[in-house]
């Protein structure tokens, strides 16, 4: 049974996860990243990963599940930000 930190934790990971979200696609369907700044993608995506690791390290799904797919939209951001660049 899933205890009510593990839900706290899905339920925050679910909305940082998805406060993320309105970025990639208006990137996406603007085809333009100038208003991004690389390092700070950079910054991110590298803190993401290290997340990422850390919730693999104490087999936290919350923190696995939300830092998977911010890293997967941190590195469509820096894809867009190589592919839109004028």
């Amino acid at each position: 049974m899933i205890d009510f930190t593990e839900i706290l934790g899905l339920v925050a990971a679910t909305l940082t996860t998805t406060a993320f979200l309105p970025q990639v696609f208006k990137t996406w369907k603007t085809k333009s990243a100038d208003s991004l700044s690389l390092s700070m993608l950079l910054i991110f995506v590298s803190g993401v990963l290290c997340w990422l690791i850390y919730g693999f390290l104490i087999d936290s799904l919350p923190i696995i599940l939300a830092n998977f797919i911010t890293a997967i939209s941190g590195f469509l951001l820096l894809y867009f930000k190589y592919r839109y660049k004028n």
